[in-house]
């Protein structure tokens, strides 16, 4: 197991180097760029910026440069923000974006999983249509359309909850963002967790527990969640990684003072440095979410401890 995770680490090392290469020759190649701005900035003062951040020099010398500048951790500075350390930006503002991303998947997971039980418990029924039926309805419509309407139902008209604005002390303000991440997660784990519950329910131990007089409840405690639960499990990594990629936008919608203003800032003007230090940031979750996810996989399913 420890050589799997070892190895699993090394492939995420690999990952990121690919990830930051591809960042960084991506914005080289935008039209935009930090120096250029609506208001003519004289050549000579545009010059001296460019020579004083080292972008006078050629391409593959400042990639070396950012390479073992990384390496040694030191992800640069902001070319927007008066020469900000872009670390000191990350610490500021991921707390925001990862305290949003945790309520998400926790809601996520709170309606998704208990909704796939119930509709493979009632199977075919009523109560696993409808459930189903709010399952895709939940996977058809995107976030950025559902954020909206929620901060224009809850938060304008109804003014139950507020609509704008973060406060990481008060639920209040996660309520929205947090469901408008979480929804689309929930209704794919629903659907899921819904599939993994049927085939655990058709297994032959299961047919064995009903004729031995074991209760409905306790075969669907004792005997069918761990393995139903599997398939559900598997895609908690990629739903983190959806819910933490999509708080970028949802952060804008509800004035979040999150990762998402500064990495949206940072792209519009060519901000190198902020862009490569977010995507580093957020596929470094992505794979030890994935690790996670893989661990909690084998401890579910002692199967796949032979196969690993």
């Amino acid at each position: 197991m420890i050589r799997q995770i070892l190895n699993r680490l090394g492939q995420g090392l690999l990952v990121l180097f690919v990830l930051f290469t591809l960042t960084f020759f991506l914005v080289r190649s935008l039209p935009t760029g930090p120096f250029k701005t609506e208001r003519a900035i004289p050549e000579h003062i545009q010059a001296k910026m460019e020579a004083y951040y080292g972008l006078d020099q050629p391409l593959l010398v400042q990639y070396q440069k950012r390479l073992v500048n990384l390496l040694s951790g030191d992800l640069g500075l902001s070319l927007r923000l008066e020469g900000r350390e872009v670390s000191e930006i990350i610490s500021q503002s991921f707390p925001v974006s990862l305290q949003l991303g945790l309520v998400a998947i926790v809601l996520a997971i709170t309606i998704g999983v208990p909704l796939g039980i119930l509709a493979a418990w009632r199977k075919n029924s009523l109560t696993d249509y409808g459930a189903m039926a709010l399952a895709m309805v939940g996977i058809c419509i995107p976030s950025f359309v559902i954020g909206p309407v929620l901060a224009d139902q809850f938060g304008r008209r109804m003014e139950i909850l507020p609509a704008m604005g973060w406060s990481p002390l008060s639920p209040a303000f996660w309520i929205l963002p947090a469901l408008t991440l979480g929804l689309i997660s929930a209704a794919y784990l629903s659907r899921l967790t819904r599939a993994g519950m049927l085939e655990t329910l058709n297994q032959d131990f299961v047919r064995t527990a009903r004729a031995k007089g074991v209760s409905e409840g306790r075969i669907l405690s004792h005997h069918c969640l761990r393995g139903g639960l599997i398939p559900a499990v598997a895609y908690i990594g990629p739903a983190f990684a959806a819910i933490i990629s999509g708080s970028l936008v949802i952060e804008s919608i509800f004035a979040i003072p999150g990762l998402g203003t500064h990495f949206i800032k940072s792209i519009e003007t060519g901000d190198e440095p902020v862009i490569t230090g977010v995507v580093l940031l957020y596929g470094s979750l992505i794979i030890l979410a994935n690790i996670a996810t893989d661990l909690l996989g084998v401890w579910l399913n002692p199967r796949l401890r032979s196969t690993r």
